[in-house]
C-alpha cells in the first residue's frame, strides 16, 4: 500500500512517528499514536486514548476539520464490502445517542478497509 493506493481511495498505512510529529499539537501529554491510515487526503489516527479523524477540506486542503472520538463513545460501526455493481466499500461509525453515523467513508477496494476495521474492533471491544 502506498501513494497510488492513497490516491485511489484505499487506506494506506502511515508511519506512526511521522504522524506523532505532524499532529503533535492535537495530542495530549503522554498520548501515543498506535496506528494511522490515510484515505486520499484524510487520516484515521488511532491513539491509546481516542480516534482522531483528520478531514482535509476545500481544493487546497488547507482548511482542516478534526474529529476527536473517545473509544467509549463509539456505539457500533459497520463495513460494507464492494459488490459487482457497487465498486466502493464503505465504513460507518456511530456515536452513542446518534441515530445517524458520524463517520461515513468510502474506499475503492474492500481489502484495505479491513485494516481499519481490525483496529476499531480492538479498541472498542
Amino acid at each position: 500500500m502506498g501513494i497510488l493506493d492513497g490516491l485511489m481511495g484505499n487506506a494506506s498505512n502511515v508511519d506512526k512517528s511521522e504522524i506523532s510529529k505532524e499532529y503533535s499539537q492535537l495530542l495530549v501529554d503522554g498520548e501515543e499514536v498506535n496506528a494511522a491510515f490515510k484515505v486520499i487526503r484524510d487520516l484515521f489516527i488511532f491513539t491509546d486514548k481516542r480516534l482522531i479523524l483528520v478531514d482535509k477540506q476545500g481544493l487546497t486542503g488547507k482548511k482542516t476539520q478534526f474529529h476527536s472520538i473517545l473509544y467509549k463513545s463509539i456505539s457500533h460501526f459497520s463495513v460494507e464490502t464492494a459488490g459487482h455493481f457497487d465498486l466502493d466499500a464503505e465504513l460507518k461509525i456511530w456515536i452513542s445517542g446518534n441515530l445517524e453515523p458520524l463517520v461515513s467513508k468510502n474506499f475503492k477496494k474492500d481489502s484495505n478497509i479491513y485494516d481499519i476495521q481490525k483496529v476499531l474492533a480492538a479498541v472498542t471491544g
